[in-house]
């Protein structure tokens, strides 16, 4: 970390000491990025001039070049407001490293939609948030789809924001559609606020987890195939597939069965490559059926639990499951 009360190049040169706490989150900014993309990034941030990049040696060391870059900052007198963006732009880029989860808002019944304007969604979400939190900081950032990508640096009426643990908010205008990194604490604020700016009268939780967030649009705004919507069967035998080479004196037990059950994946699932979720989760609400005489059957109150789902790449899981045996997907 930079040491207090030095003086940097850039200082000496314009008379503008960068804060600290700046000039450290800029250096860790950069030395996460990938050597290979150091410029590219910074081209993006659009912070830096074209000559101010040329002066960056990207051949020395990372501590090195995150220093030079540091110091090109303080010559440009670059607040958290400016690290904020860059580290939008590194986000964005590795979105994949966070878990997200999905949120829908709803309208209230009879309510119609408004048309979106941008200003006004950040005006009203920052007032919203900045009425209930005093430090905080919000930045915005647009990218394609109508995506704004908003990142909250979270503080305490009395502690500065935390910029190591800011939360990424991605909305899609025109749609109820909202996916959060992971949040605890602030939830209810960051609901209020995305609901207030929005026009919206509620909001929860899909159920829906996953670090690929692009897999997550693709299940909510229906943009894969969707089998039981846009799939349309053929029979196994009018597939285009290599015949089997089987020994004639090898019985398969329940052939027809097996068949069947890989008709219906295919119906189900689709010939394609799944949406990439890792966590899911069923609510399950259900009556015990039996002995009467047993003691829990006498209770009236229905059997609640929740079933959880986990895996690297759950949906396809799940697809190899039926062939496997371990379910019947015509009942899922």
């Amino acid at each position: 970390m930079w040491a207090s009360g030095r003086r940097r190049r850039g200082a000496l040169d314009s008379g503008f000491t960068m804060d600290e706490t700046v000039a450290e989150y800029i250096r860790r900014t950069v030395l996460k990025i990938p050597r290979h993309e150091i410029m590219e990034m910074l081209t993006m941030w659009d912070f830096l001039s074209k000559t101010q990049l040329q002066t960056i040696n990207v051949h020395q060391i990372k501590e090195k070049i995150s220093q030079e870059v540091v110091e090109l900052c303080e010559e440009n007198s670059a607040s958290i407001k400016q690290a904020a963006i860059l580290d939008m732009i590194y986000n964005h880029t590795y979105r994949n490293k966070k878990v997200w989860t999905v949120y829908q808002m709803t309208k209230a019944a009879g309510e119609e939609t408004d048309s979106f304007n941008l200003a006004d969604f950040k005006y009203k979400f920052k007032r919203s948030l900045r009425s209930a939190l005093k430090n905080v900081t919000i930045s915005f950032r647009e990218y394609e789809d109508n995506a704004i990508w908003i990142r909250i640096a979270w503080g305490t009426q009395y502690a500065k924001p935390n910029q190591y643990k800011a939360t990424y908010v991605v909305y899609h205008s025109q749609t109820p559609y909202v996916f959060v990194s992971s949040l605890r604490s602030n939830l209810p604020l960051l609901c209020q606020a995305l609901v207030h700016a929005s026009s919206y009268h509620d909001i929860h939780e899909m159920e829906l987890r996953s670090r690929c967030i692009d897999s997550l649009k693709d299940i909510v705004f229906k943009r894969y195939s969707q089998t039981f919507q846009t799939y349309h069967p053929r029979p196994l035998q009018e597939r285009n597939v290599a015949p089997e080479k089987v020994d004639p004196r090898i019985i398969q037990e329940n052939k027809r069965e097996k068949e069947r059950i890989q008709s219906v994946n295919q119906e189900v699932f689709g010939e394609g490559v799944q949406p990439k979720i890792e966590f899911a989760q069923y609510k399950l609400e259900t009556m015990f059926k039996g002995e009467p005489e047993m003691d829990i059957l006498t209770e009236k109150e229905p059997f609640r639990c929740v079933v959880k789902f986990s895996s690297p790449h759950l949906l396809e899981a799940l697809k190899s499951l039926a062939p496997a045996g371990w379910f019947c997907c015509a009942n899922a």
